[in-house]
């Protein structure tokens, strides 16, 4: 199979690791509009050969749109435009319903698979590419009965032969609600805690140096890429903003109790809190 990826980042290039490894593909042609992340993925040997969007659409089985949503938004339709009813388009963006929504009516819609494939690191480009990135992480379908039998086993095939990921399968809407809580909600409380910290450190230079685990391990996700982040936060802005708003009930709870001085409260809170070792490894 022929797969065409479009943008060559991390999950592009993760995608293109294991795509070769497992032989899902056996031509991989890559779009990239960053010279040097381009330069990098040929370098690294991510893709076989490079092509302008145009071609690399035409001559594929298979499409995967891995770039941001605010670019999967402006550029599937036209990728629509250009399929015949023998090829698939796979989209691996972090939002949903604005992404079905503006290609609800196209004529090519059932050539589309909306899916999320719920892998990732903080780093970005090709160099921060990784095979098994994805290995037995959740890949999650969308929408699918708008999409034709055969290219939603296509989709099938690339998630679980070529990437090795379980599947589920939801509405775009569910998906967006679920995707502010576990997902977008974490990069906002480690955005915060990076951004209060810096001024804290402006301070007290010597204040990182104490960072252990706990400060390494929320704060990670605040090196994430502003170019993927802001449009994925501005398209779910709606759930996430219903996420912010619970969470800081949570926040104004605990505030209370340590202003307070009420250890019973607190203990309590923090019992509560820890029956999510039930959902975790």
């Amino acid at each position: 199979m022929t797969v065409t990826i479009v943008g060559l980042g991390l999950i592009g290039g993760s995608a293109a690791r294991d795509l070769a490894r497992t032989g899902l593909a056996s031509v991989q042609i890559g779009v990239e509009s960053d010279p040097d992340h381009l330069r990098t993925a040929r370098q690294l040997g991510l893709i076989d050969r490079e092509l302008a969007l145009a071609e690399a659409v035409t001559a594929a089985d298979l499409v995967i749109l891995a770039i941001p949503v605010d670019a999967i938004l402006r550029i599937l339709p036209d990728v629509l435009d250009r399929i015949t009813d023998r090829q698939t388009v796979v989209d691996m963006g972090s939002t949903k319903q604005m992404i079905v929504d503006a290609v609800r009516n196209h004529p090519r819609r059932a050539r589309f698979v909306a899916a999320h494939p719920m892998a990732g690191t903080e780093d970005t480009g090709p160099a921060a590419s990784r095979e098994h990135l994805f290995a037995s992480r959740i890949a999650i379908l969308c929408d699918t009965a708008d999409s034709a039998p055969d290219a939603l086993a296509t989709a099938e095939r690339l998630f679980t032969t070529g990437l090795g990921m379980r599947l589920i399968r939801m509405d775009a809407a569910r998906h967006d609600l679920n995707a502010a809580y576990v997902s977008h909600l974490p990069h906002i409380l480690s955005y915060a805690l990076a951004l209060t910290t810096l001024a804290q450190e402006r301070d007290d230079p010597s204040l990182f140096s104490l960072a252990a685990g706990g400060f390494t391990s929320t704060a990670r996700l605040a090196k994430s890429d502003p170019a993927m982040w802001e449009p994925i936060l501005k398209q779910n802005r709606h759930n996430l903003l219903a996420a912010l708003g619970a969470y800081q009930e949570h926040i104004a709870t605990l505030t209370k109790a340590i202003a307070d001085d009420d250890p019973a409260r607190i203990r309590a809170l923090i019992t509560e809190a820890n029956r999510i070792r039930a959902f975790m490894a």
